[in-house]
């Protein structure tokens, strides 16, 4: 039986490597019985200990950014070598190989994530003192017992506005929309889910996320959430999507994207998009 085959003797189907931990024939060892290796191997959880962290289609700095890492979020290695660690997000899932120095091997629970679009860490319960980041939005820190009304001490960052975050577990807002034009204008990146650069599906995770959903990387992946709707029946939080493009509805003829053509975050009609780029290639409608 070939080992891409089923025990009915149908094809199986290929993995998409983008979600797989797998390369050069060596897979992660909770993928045994699940996708042929040559070997398998176990794999450790790191914690992203920068404000971003790029995450590469291959081990050089140079190479495409896939995807990126938020601080507090955790990264399971495969393997590292040459200063890389290739391995697998935990939130979302997705693979590559980011710069080993900004993996911490302490791991930390987090109690509450960055609500804010951005926000930085004091060296002093104060708006003058020293400071690191910016930290953006659905990044995961860890706040300790403080008294100070105004900014919470969070470990191994020093202090935060008390008002930039908010408890694991709850979300800000259940409309999506709204959370994404806060990020309005942020410049158009490839691979970027940061407050300073995003690009298109990476706008609509950040946003479900801070609603408290679930959401895939890539606009295709993304394209399974929710329902069909119709192109004449859209309204606000709706999703429409193109090929390798998602943008979401603000109302019935207002598209809010982060796109190519204008470098940035950008709201237009919808019809204007379309007169550019073509018919959607389908919309979904969100359970929220």
């Amino acid at each position: 039986m070939s080992p891409t085959a089923d025990l009915r003797g149908k094809a199986a189907p290929t993995p998409d490597p983008r979600l797989t931990l797998m390369r050069d024939g060596v897979a992660a060892a909770k993928l045994e019985g699940v996708v042929p290796a040559e070997r398998y191997m176990p794999t450790t959880i790191r914690q992203i200990a920068s404000p971003i962290l790029a995450i590469r289609k291959t081990p050089d700095s140079m190479a495409e950014q896939v995807d990126q890492l938020l601080y507090g979020e955790t990264f399971e290695v495969l393997d590292e070598a040459g200063g890389w660690a290739f391995g697998q997000t935990s939130r979302d899932g997705y693979v590559g190989s980011v710069r080993a120095e900004a993996l911490s091997t302490e791991l930390e629970t987090p109690t509450h994530w960055v609500s804010a679009l951005r926000t930085y860490a004091f060296a002093a319960p104060s708006a003058r003192a020293p400071l690191t980041g910016p930290y953006s939005m659905n990044a995961l820190i860890v706040v300790e017992d403080g008294d100070d009304e105004r900014f919470a001490a969070v470990r191994g960052l020093g202090f935060v506005p008390r008002s930039h975050l908010t408890p694991v577990g709850m979300a800000i807002s259940h409309d999506p929309a709204g959370v994404a034009l806060r990020f309005l204008g942020a410049p158009y990146q490839w691979g970027g889910r940061d407050s300073v650069g995003i690009d298109c599906s990476g706008l609509i995770q950040q946003a479900l996320y801070a609603c408290g959903v679930a959401c895939p990387r890539d606009s295709d992946m993304q394209a399974a959430l929710g329902a069909p709707v119709e192109q004449d029946g859209l309204r606000r939080n709706d999703l429409v999507f193109w090929k390798g493009h998602v943008g979401v509805m603000l109302d019935s003829q207002r598209l809010l994207h982060a796109n190519g053509f204008h470098m940035a975050t950008a709201i237009e009609p919808l019809a204007d998009t379309i007169s550019r780029i073509g018919p959607p290639t389908f919309c979904r409608r969100l359970s929220l």
